[in-house]
């Protein structure tokens, strides 16, 4: 047997999981801008606040499309090299948002920014994994999602006190410059590996094609999208019902944000100690928190804490990643990036539900309920996916 390669120092590992979690920072202040921005942009190109979800949506399908795509192109790739690669497309992408200048061309920019996010997740989460003890795999994969997380504690509430301080465009301006910096610490402190396994785009698609990795998909797509269909309409819920200005979003982010890094820790430490089975722990209490958020939106004191708990549900990604590296075979690169592809189906199915209820007349608060009903039916799957496992050992690949 060969012996296994030698991981890098202590030192060099905090540095690689620092240059990949600056990735996700940028990322995370792209992808939530929209919802603290929203008035903004309303205002900029004279939309209501559905077409703005529609943005949000057109991010997202950016990523659905994108995380498989990319992954399967680059397959061929050493992950550093295709790192640096997506990263330098993303402050391509971002800089299109920031010079858009109509609705239209928006739609298009912000799918264009999308398609690297899921790939450049996935491709980070297997080289923070690989560069870690297998027994802190777990946490290795949340310090890379805490970047994502303190992007929304930090990243949004600026992101959105800049654009109503000056405009929106120096939002995703910010987020290019973000980019690039990301390119330069990933260059800089990741060095190539001479033993990295060679993968081709067939034998990852083949690998790829088994029932519970598209269970961990589905989960993430439908269990999840009931946080988006919140936060998505945050900002119009806190105008419209609890009735505050405009310079109460910021801090409404930064408590989101706050629930988010609670939520990435308990993750990571979730998964190192139940592995899937923590799912339905958090799935369980994510139906518990919207259900609860329709009444809190009365006052100020009562939706801060609500929106920190929105942000915890955030615990399912470290979990659903580690899952899928330990189901997808050789599939490693492409089921890592099609998880997010998994999260940002969520992010535009949630904003979609949401906007479909609130059209109806359901009011600003029916995000909570029809969020629930997505938790609820992520336990559904996760109970599905289990009675299959228990009954397959060990599996063997779908024909579906």
């Amino acid at each position: 047997m060969a012996p296994a390669p030698a991981l890098p120092d202590r030192r060099t590992r905090t540095l690689i999981l620092f240059a990949l979690a600056m990735g996700g920072f940028a990322i995370g202040t792209s992808e939530f801008a929209m919802m603290g921005l929203m008035p903004n942009l309303t205002r900029g190109f004279g939309v209501d606040e559905p077409a703005v979800g529609h943005l949000i949506s057109s991010y997202a399908i950016g990523v659905v499309v994108g995380a498989p795509l990319l992954a399967i192109l680059g397959a061929r790739l050493p992950r550093r090299r295709l790192l640096l690669a997506l990263m330098g497309f993303y402050a391509l992408g971002n800089l299109a948002s920031a010079l858009a200048p109509n609705y239209e061309t928006m739609l298009v920019a912000r799918f264009v920014a999308g398609l690297p996010h899921g790939a450049y997740f996935g491709v980070a989460m297997l080289v923070a994994a690989s560069v870690s003890p297998p027994a802190q795999r777990g946490a290795a994969v949340s310090r890379v999602l805490l970047g994502l997380s303190i992007a929304i504690l930090v990243g949004n509430p600026l992101a959105t006190w800049l654009g109503q301080q000056l405009s929106w465009r120096w939002t995703f301006a910010l987020v290019s410059v973000l980019s690039v910096l990301t390119v330069v610490l990933v260059a800089r402190f990741l060095a190539p590996d001479p033993d990295e396994p060679a993968q081709t785009p067939m034998r990852e698609l083949r690998a790829f094609n088994t029932s519970q990795v598209w269970y961990a998909l589905l989960i993430g797509a439908i269990g999840f999208a009931g946080m988006f269909c919140v936060f998505s309409y945050l900002a119009p819920t806190l105008i419209n019902v609890t009735r505050v200005a405009e310079s109460w979003i910021p801090v409404a982010l930064a408590a989101f944000g706050v629930g988010a890094i609670l939520g990435n820790i308990a993750g990571g430490w979730l998964v190192d100690r139940l592995q899937f089975r923590a799912v339905p722990v958090i799935l369980g209490w994510s139906l518990l928190v919207l259900l609860l958020f329709p009444l809190a939106t009365a006052a100020p004191w009562s939706i801060l804490p609500a929106i920190v708990a929105v942000g915890t549900m955030g615990a399912l990604a470290p979990v659903l990643q580690t899952r899928l590296m330990d189901v997808a075979g050789d599939a490693q690169t492409l089921a890592a990036a099609s998880n997010h592809a998994a999260f940002n189906t969520a992010n535009a199915l949630g904003p979609w539900l949401g906007g479909i209820a609130i059209s109806a007349g359901l009011g600003w608060t029916s995000t909570g309920y029809v969020g629930a009903a997505t938790a609820a039916a992520g336990l559904l799957i996760y109970a599905w996916a289990r009675r299959v496992e228990r009954r397959r050992q060990p599996e063997a690949p779908s024909t579906c």
